[in-house]
């Protein structure tokens, strides 16, 4: 099983930028989609992002309300997924995980995979 291991959350006011990375050592995550889900307090968990295989098209995803705020990329060579975050607002708050999987329509719009990392906490408030 993958084992992921996200970088530090943070603390962002209405309107700041954040990026998040993610990186699975020891293991070779070329032929995954890499993405984001996150999970509010008494939400649902709800897919973010992802970003296919580079053997497949790379191709970018997004939920509607992220859309245009933010972008994810990869770094095969570090086995990494990142996500900048920018114009966060307060409805951004939330714990994110990173996650892969084979598709991206796995991860996305609701998340249906077996594996995680342990999740960062990103608040955007004043």
């Amino acid at each position: 099983q993958v084992q992921f291991v996200e970088s530090e959350g943070g603390l962002v006011q209405p309107g700041g930028s954040l990026k998040l990375s993610c990186a699975a050592p020891g293991f070779t995550l070329d032929y995954y989609a890499l993405g984001w889900f996150r999970q509010a307090p008494g939400k649902e968990r709800e897919g973010v992002s992802c970003i296919s295989s580079s053997h497949s098209d790379g191709s970018t995803y997004y939920a509607d309300s992220v859309k245009g705020r933010f972008t994810i990329s990869r770094d095969n060579a570090k086995n990494t997924v990142y996500l900048q975050m920018n114009s966060l607002k307060p409805e951004d708050t939330a714990v994110y995980y990173c996650t892969a999987a084979w598709t991206c329509d796995t991860i996305l719009p609701v998340p249906r995979v077996d594996s995680w990392g342990r999740g960062t906490q990103v608040t955007v408030s004043s």
